[in-house]
């Protein structure tokens, strides 16, 4: 038996990679997975390219693994993720101590690609886009919680000008409807009570059935909702532009999923979002939260926000700003734009300085954060449903849980509450969390 160490840089779709990573390497009987890289035999390296120098974040990770490798030349260190897809064979040229390179959709060939490594010696590369075969290739995932994450569909189709995604993870492809409440039936029958289905724009979700019947997204959310033991359905990311009115209407009459919406408008000018080739406006997003209030008055929305974008003025970011009163964000992801080599917008013009962009992400956050506590304290002296996921880690007598708009809140109780709903009175709130008292 011998031990592979995983280390996941990224989103939830890594984090969800590198689980079927495990899988299809403990599968095979040969392996195991440790959390110690100094006992590992097979280091994995599973990678993000959304942030600025990422591939620098890389090979400085691969030069600490370097060391182990110089004292044990047995050692198999493998690259993947999108990174990987994105450089490519030139990991291996700046690095020789490489010996396997796999893409976002060749993950499932791993084990034989170690096979060809420790049998001929020999540096092995992957990184093609086989369409559909990895999500054939998708095994069941042992969930030891009580919510799960579930790939739904991956790549994109839109190409913002700032976004390397399409490139790294492909054009989108969707798995068939059948495999998908397969997988979360399994899931339900192991305890899990909350699904997060997963994908880079989970709203352009189109496929079938293995009859081939076709499956919407708005579709596939309603028959989600009718598996027994699901309470709770969340999904991660959307896309405006996507964001029909079908998938309104399930929000009218599903209960189950939740009155908590992620849906990232990046700037509030108009003039930037067409620079990001969004496909939208600031009218047209303001729209779809309209339309989305008359059905779930209660309804929360969080959003993500990059700030200094080539081109943007200080009206430009003043409108983004008024924008976010507007809507009233609870929840942000903001960050500095971040220039991806081969995207559109690495060629346009950036003047604004850094500390400019630094000060105006802190306004930004600064405002986010307002907003957050005023959402929070109209939870105060409230009764909230709270999936108990554990014991907390800031005080081992307390339980903790997840509400409905994504806040962990802490509370005394029994641990044999631990994967139920309860009902919490909130009665104290700090910035990123709750207290209350079990009723």
């Amino acid at each position: 038996m011998k031990y592979i160490y995983i280390k996941t840089w990224g989103c939830q779709m890594n984090e969800y990679d590198s689980s079927m990573i495990a899988k299809y390497l403990e599968k095979t009987n040969q392996y195991t997975i440790t959390k110690n890289s100094k006992e590992a035999d097979i280091l994995i390296l599973n990678t993000c390219s959304i942030r600025e120098k990422a591939q620098e974040k890389v090979f400085h990770q691969l030069g600490r693994w370097r060391k182990l490798k110089n004292k044990n030349p047995n050692i198999i260190i493998a690259v993947g993720g999108c990174v990987a897809t994105q450089e490519g064979k030139s990991i291996f040229q700046r690095s020789k101590y490489v010996d396997i390179i796999f893409g976002t959709q060749s993950l499932h060939k791993l084990p034989k690609m170690i096979d060809e490594v420790e049998k001929y010696n020999k540096f092995v590369i992957d990184i093609s886009f086989p369409k559909l075969e990895k999500f054939q290739k998708s095994l069941p995932i042992k969930n030891n919680g009580y919510t799960a994450f579930v790939s739904i569909m991956e790549g994109c189709n839109k190409f913002c000008s700032f976004c390397i995604v399409p490139y790294t993870r492909g054009r989108e492809i969707s798995r068939i409807s059948d495999d998908i409440l397969f997988e979360i039936e399994n899931l339900s029958k192991n305890g899990v009570k909350e699904i997060n289905l997963l994908g880079q724009n989970v709203n352009s979700y189109q496929s079938f059935n293995h009859k081939g019947k076709s499956c919407s997204f708005s579709q596939l959310l309603r028959l989600v909702s009718e598996i027994n033991g699901i309470e709770r359905i969340r999904f991660t990311t959307s896309h405006p532009f996507s964001f029909t009115d079908d998938i309104i209407e399930v929000y009218k009459d599903t209960p189950k999923l939740v009155s908590f919406l992620h849906l990232p408008v990046q700037s509030g000018s108009n003039k930037i979002l067409k620079r990001m080739k969004r496909l939208y406006t600031t009218e047209e997003y303001e729209k779809i939260i309209e339309k989305l209030l008359i059905v779930r008055p209660n309804i929360q929305i969080s959003s993500d926000f990059i700030v200094g974008f080539p081109g943007e003025s200080r009206e430009d970011f003043k409108k983004t700003i008024n924008f976010i009163k507007k809507i009233n964000f609870d929840m942000s992801y903001s960050f500095i734009y971040s220039n991806r080599p081969g995207t559109p917008a690495s060629k346009m013009k950036d003047e604004t300085d850094i500390n400019e962009k630094k000060e105006r992400l802190y306004q930004l956050q600064d405002c986010i954060n307002r907003q957050t506590m005023s959402w929070s304290r109209k939870m105060l002296g409230s009764i909230q449903s709270i999936l108990v996921e554990g014991i907390s880690k800031k005080n081992l007598n307390q339980l903790y849980g997840k509400t409905e708009n994504n806040r962990i809140v802490s509370f005394y109780g029994s641990s044999k509450k631990i994967g139920q709903f309860v009902q919490v009175k909130i009665n104290k709130i700090h910035t990123h969390s709750l207290e209350g008292i079990l009723i």
